[in-house]
């Protein structure tokens, strides 16, 4: 110990110096390293050495000097010293501190852990370190990264970070892949992602945290994707995602950072400054938005300059030459690959923005400011122009040859459409020329292809004209800006439609010719501004209805069908009012058609729903418009939609829900998508709540009904597979409580009610369901059980809330009126009577526990009358022995003798037939008599139910003098006084002695 004290003095005073400032760290280094040299025993040193650390390994505090003892000591048992003796110190003092690392108090088990960290860090590669101790260290670490503390897990991850690239220590990587998903705390995922080795197996959990909730998290991640995984190692579908999340991430440091992934690492590195070969890379065909982000990117970081002498006139020759061959000969055109006519594109369409813009702000400034915006605007008006072909013609030659060159080049051709637009058509002569191409465009047919069968198969979406919706976008970009004029475009169309009618109106034609012929009506109806536009051209939309679109509907082939409910969807938002033959022509396609008609004819509905008002679409059959709840079957008796033909006339919304509620769809033939029926009817059902307020007609209580029915077909099991649908909803979960509150307390307790039904069903084994009673069959249907039916919930809510005392805490009154809120939700089947009996007896209980809330009372009151009604036998009564059947099966215990009146209190309270008391006279007779009940209960009990109450202290009986006269409402005869009634005052009370 003598000799200890003074090698303690010297390190101590080493280390109050180290702390200071991190310059001296090397300098303090040598003297330590000199101190252990003149030490006689090696042995004194380490100990001298542990002992004085101790002090750092009791200090909670993360203090900047702190930190710089640890960063000390770490260098100094990492160094490179040329004695023998170093590496056996180090070996001691990994063991040392390998000991701390597992004290149960968590300072000294951070700092042992923080400075084997600092130690792994710092230590060269051809340290002498056995390899037992590194796997003790290894082993130790591992368990340390399970740690509860998220510092110590912080610091193990990253020793481990060292051997994770070890192919020998999977198991690191292993443990760090099974951490990354759960781990809660950002900086603990933050040091993961940065530990973790390149490999096929970490690319995806790197590229995962891209989403991560953290900014801190998803910068580093694109730190590591940019330092450890170059371009070529990467898939195309990750490049895509890694540079689509990160140049539209939320936050400008993300986006900084992947724009630095993307311009220093890939473009001038993996690249070699050539953006074509990026967009290449990224395969632009397929992510075209992907493709048009980063060049618009690189655009804008001007990144991307054109050569002198570049431009889409060099894909096409000269005049002279193309005049030697014939005219439909290609070789004349260069043909472009597709990154090549998206990057032209994008850089005409940047030129054409930073034009207008600079001509705007030229525009809004004066003198030298706006001289300078003038000259950029004309730079780069100048540019655009040596850019795009030299005329119309040459334009149309150059879109021509990439149509002949077939399906390979469609997608380099619908970008050359889109270029389309920057043209400039005031001419004359090139409009005339424009106008003929595009003609050509719109009697384009469909691609197809023929099958083993020798049938003809359409290529593309069949319902869009070109079989894609972009491709009809560009088309009908190019035609708006060549026929400008107001109701030109119509005009055209209409035209062309109305000789493609001709062979479909006389029934000689194909499908092929039918679907043609609707595909371009419906860019038509699509594209139209309103129903006067389409009319008085070349043919009358009535027409068109009576003899193209009908006739379609029920043509035999399910792809012209398809096509035409489309139609007859945009067909009905351009009417002013739909027309009888539309709407049910809609109606029987969304009862008879298979799934994809279906799905179309759900679709329109809902949009005219949505547009016309239901009761608008409705009083187009000739029902009356009346905003009752019992008009609408849904809420009472559900429609069977199998059991409907075409003469059925059901309303609209009723006809929806049934269509929600069947659970029997055909979706054997495949959807656009995957969707489902089941998911469109969510998705439109959806899209009406959240307009709620649009439809003033509906009657409120149809929200909590499909809101209900929404939940349960979100976590139903065969929802699974509908991603769409599941994300649909997940959405209007989110938005739906924000429009209001009274939307926030519904769907809180449709989703209270929910949870709570969900482990009734899941608690049952198989065996369970097979071996106990089969559920009741009323009408035909199958019905579930008491225990797994509303009512068995309603019941156990009720027996909750009725259990509780009358005096309740705030946190109990919030948790008795929200099951309230919950029970008053619920409906009771008419075959359940002994639950209506036993319902009606329990309520009385329940709506004197929440009597301060009068709105609540008279949700409470209206239930009871719903029950009464639904009740066959509403002057009998339940005994105790057929509640008790019930409970029993409920597995509840509940004494009904204590509340025999079965009578709702009123609200507000009756008026006692006996006088106003004082409070002193309130307080002598609760100490005196038993029998009398209280004058000023809400519900009326008789005296019979009355249980005894004991004798008070004083203390007690004031707070229940106060708590009765809070609750005792001063109620008067008329409804004036009544809506104004409030709690009894002391004043008043006072007054009364």
């Amino acid at each position: 110990m003598e000799e200890e004290k003074p090698v303690m003095l010297k390190i101590a005073q080493i280390l109050d110096e180290a702390r200071a400032s991190n310059a001296i760290h090397h300098r303090k280094c040598k003297e330590l390293y000199a101190l252990r040299s003149k030490t006689a025993s090696s042995s004194v040193f380490f100990t001298s050495l542990c002992k004085t650390l101790l002090p750092l390994f009791a200090f909670q505090r993360r203090a900047a000097s702190a930190e710089r003892v640890v960063r000390f000591v770490s260098a100094f048992a990492a160094g490179r010293y040329p004695d023998q003796g170093h590496a056996a110190f180090l070996d001691e003092f990994l063991s040392f501190l390998l000991t701390a690392s597992t004290a149960s108090n968590r300072t000294p088990r951070f700092r042992a852990c923080q400075i084997i960290s600092e130690i792994i860090m710092q230590l060269p590669d051809d340290a002498e370190v056995s390899s037992e101790l590194w796997d003790e260290v290894i082993d130790c670490m591992m368990l340390r990264a399970r740690d509860k503390i998220p510092a110590i897990r912080t610091v193990a991850v990253r020793a481990l970070s060292r051997f994770a690239s070890d192919c020998e220590n999977s198991d690191i990587v292993d443990l760090f892949l099974e951490m990354l998903p759960v781990e809660q705390i950002v900086e603990v995922r933050k040091t993961i992602v940065l530990s973790l080795p390149p490999s096929n197996a970490t690319a995806q959990a790197i590229i995962d945290c891209t989403l991560d909730v953290s900014e801190s998290v998803r910068k580093a991640a694109y730190c590591v994707l940019a330092s450890k995984f170059p371009l070529q190692s990467l898939s195309i579908k990750h490049r895509t995602l890694i540079l689509q999340r990160g140049l539209d991430d939320r936050s400008p440091a993300v986006s900084k950072e992947c724009l630095k992934l993307m311009k220093d690492e890939w473009l001038n590195k993996c690249c070699n400054e050539d953006p074509l070969v990026l967009l290449k890379y990224l395969d632009v065909e397929t992510y075209e938005m992907v493709g048009e982000s980063v060049a618009g990117a690189l655009l804008k970081g001007g990144e991307i300059r054109v050569p002198e002498g570049d431009s889409i006139r060099q894909y096409i020759s000269s005049n002279s030459a193309r005049a030697e061959v014939s005219d439909r000969c290609t070789p004349n055109i260069q043909l472009m690959e597709a990154e090549v006519a998206l990057y032209w594109r994008m850089i005409c369409r940047h030129l054409q923005m930073a034009a207008q813009e600079k001509g705007s702000d030229a525009a809004s400034t004066m003198g030298t400011e706006a001289a300078v915006y003038a000259a950029e605007a004309t730079d780069n008006n100048d540019l655009l122009e040596r850019i795009l072909p030299a005329t119309i013609s040459d334009y149309i030659d150059l879109v021509k040859s990439h149509i002949c060159a077939g399906s390979n080049y469609r997608f380099a051709c619908r970008q050359l459409l889109l270029l389309g637009a920057m043209l400039d058509f005031s001419d004359t002569s090139n409009r005339k020329v424009a106008s003929t191409f595009v003609l050509e465009l719109l009697h384009k047919p469909f691609d197809h292809e023929v099958d083993e069968y020798g049938n003809m198969v359409v290529i593309g979406d069949g319902i869009n004209l070109g079989g894609d919706r972009d491709w009809a976008d560009a088309v009908y970009g190019l035609a708006s800006k060549v026929h400008a004029a107001s109701g030109e475009f119509e005009d055209v169309v209409l035209r062309v439609v109305e000789e493609l009618a001709v062979p479909c109106r006389e029934r000689t034609a194909d499908f092929m010719q039918w679907m043609h012929c609707l595909a371009v009506f419906g860019l038509c109806l699509e594209k139209a501004r309103s129903y006067h536009w389409i009319k008085g051209r070349a043919i009358e939309p009535a027409e068109l209805l009576q003899s193209l679109l009908l006739p379609a509907a029920k043509h035999s082939h399910l792809d012209v069908q398809r096509i035409a409910v489309r139609c007859l969807g945009l067909f009905g938002l351009l009417e002013k009012r739909p027309s009888e033959e539309l709407v049910k022509q809609l109606k029987l396609s969304f009862v008879k058609g298979p799934a994809p008609i279906s799905i179309l004819a759900c679709k329109a509905l809902f949009d005219l729903a949505m547009w016309h008002q239901p009761q608008e679409v409705d009083w187009t059959l000739g029902q009356n418009i009346s905003s009752q709840l019992q008009d609408y079957e849904m809420y009472s008796c559900p429609l069977d939609i199998s059991e409907m033909d075409g003469n059925s006339n059901p309303r609209l919304l009723d006809l929806l829900y049934a269509g929600l509620i069947k659970d029997d769809w055909d979706n054997s033939v495949a959807s656009e998508d995957n969707e489902s029926v089941q998911g469109a009817l969510g998705e439109g059902f959806a899209k009406i709540l959240l307009l709620s307020e649009n439809y003033q007609t509906l009657p409120a209580c149809l929200n909590p009904l499909l809101l209900s029915k929404l939940i349960t077909l979100y976590f139903s099991n065969e929802s699974k597979e509908f991603q769409r649908l599941k994300q649909c909803l997940s959405v209007f979960f989110e938005h739906y409580p924000s429009l209001s509150a009274n939307h926030k307390e519904i769907q809180v307790s449709r989703f209270m009610l929910q949870m709570m039904q969900a482990p009734l069903y899941a608690e049952e084994s198989e065996e369970q369901r097979n071996t106990r009673d089969q559920p009741e069959v009323i009408d035909g249907t199958m019905e579930p059980p008491l225990e797994s039916g509303e009512e068995g919930l309603a019941t156990r809510i009720a027996t909750e809330v009725a259990a509780f005392p009358t005096k309740k805490t705030p946190a109990e009154k919030s948790y008795v009126s929200a099951l309230c809120r919950i029970l008053v939700l619920l409906q009771f089947r008419s075959s359940e009577q002994e639950a209506i009996q036993l319902m009606r007896r329990l309520l009385n209980p329940v709506a004197e526990s929440v009597s301060a809330e009068k709105d609540l009372v008279k949700e409470l009151k209206r239930m009871a009358n719903r029950l009464k009604a639904l009740d066959k036998h509403p002057d009998q009564e339940i005994s105790q022995d057929q509640a008790n059947l019930i409970f029993g099966r409920l597995a509840l215990e509940f004494n009904l003798e204590l509340h025999i009146s079965a009578e709702m209190p009123q609200t507000p309270a009756p008026c006692s037939s006996r006088p106003t008391r004082s409070r002193r006279r309130i307080r002598q007779e609760e100490e005196s008599s038993d029998e009398d009940s209280s004058p000023t209960s809400v519900v009326p009990i008789s005296v019979g139910a009355m249980s005894s109450r004991s004798q008070r202290v004083s203390k007690t009986a004031a707070l229940s003098k106060i708590t009765t006269a809070i609750r005792a409402p001063t109620i008067a005869e008329d409804d004036e006084e009544e809506e104004s009634s409030g709690v009894t005052s002391d004043d008043d009370s006072d007054g009364s002695d």
